[in-house]
């Protein structure tokens, strides 16, 4: 791999994961959409897919007595088939047609975060069911399962901090699942010789950023940090859109 295309990627983690310990933003939404840009979809997509189950393990480290552990084995439970559809899925679709998937999913993250709070309220015996689903095929396809797990809570209106603790081990499960089922399906996030600086160097970088996240956390508020962390989002998911515009029409 090019050093100067690690170094950026390195600073995307970075930045996703320190934004995703101050905001509450999903990693993911940042994420996905960076390192498509740099990797393309399938590679770009894995790499988050292998990102996010870290942070997710070590925030859950430190909020696990407010993890809901049966809501969440649920949850997981009805993402798996969703995993299993966006796995195959971005293992069989041009990578123009799946930059189009990465950031259009990732624009309709946005949007939903916008309009979240006017959503009507559901049990939660009818949501969990379409919620998993499509945040284990988001999450396979394009890197991000926030979008449909955020209007699952609005709209069983769950309690923030519960719901972002019991978001760990869910977001720990089908991310492993997201990356098994596709090199399961023959894609490979990497060559021997580049996992050995990936896989420690990932670590290291999610380490550092939720330690930097959490120093942070008093001295930058939330809605600035979540102002930036959609501001990323939203330039990556445009400009993934563009480059997979240009694949399909070239």
């Amino acid at each position: 791999m090019d050093p100067v295309v690690l170094a950026v990627a390195a600073v995307a983690v970075l930045v996703g994961t320190v934004l995703q310990r101050v905001s509450g933003t999903g990693v993911g939404l940042v994420l996905a959409p960076g390192l498509t840009l740099l990797f393309g979809p399938l590679q770009g997509v894995m790499l988050t897919n292998l990102t996010t189950p870290i942070s997710a393990f070590l925030i859950m480290l430190s909020v696990r007595r407010l993890v809901e552990w049966r809501h969440a084995a649920v949850i997981v439970a009805t993402a798996l088939p969703g995993v299993a559809l966006g796995a195959w899925l971005s293992t069989v679709l041009f990578h123009g047609v799946l930059s189009l998937v990465v950031g259009s999913v990732v624009l309709l993250g946005l949007g939903v975060a916008v309009f979240a709070e006017r959503l009507p309220e559901v049990s939660r015996r009818v949501g969990v069911v379409p919620a998993g689903f499509l945040g284990g095929f988001f999450n396979a396809v394009a890197g991000i399962a926030a979008p449909a797990m955020v209007v699952y809570s609005r709209m069983t209106r769950w309690d923030q901090a519960r719901f972002a603790a019991t978001m760990q081990p869910v977001f720990l499960c089908i991310g492993i699942g997201s990356l098994v089922g596709k090199l399961v399906g023959g894609a490979s996030v990497g060559t021997p010789g580049e996992l050995v600086v990936i896989l420690p160097g990932l670590l290291v970088l999610v380490v550092i950023g939720i330690g930097l996240g959490a120093w942070l956390d008093h001295r930058v508020s939330k809605a600035a940090a979540s102002r930036l962390a959609i501001g990323l989002a939203g330039v990556g998911g445009a400009l993934t859109i563009v480059k997979g515009l240009t694949a399909v029409l070239g």
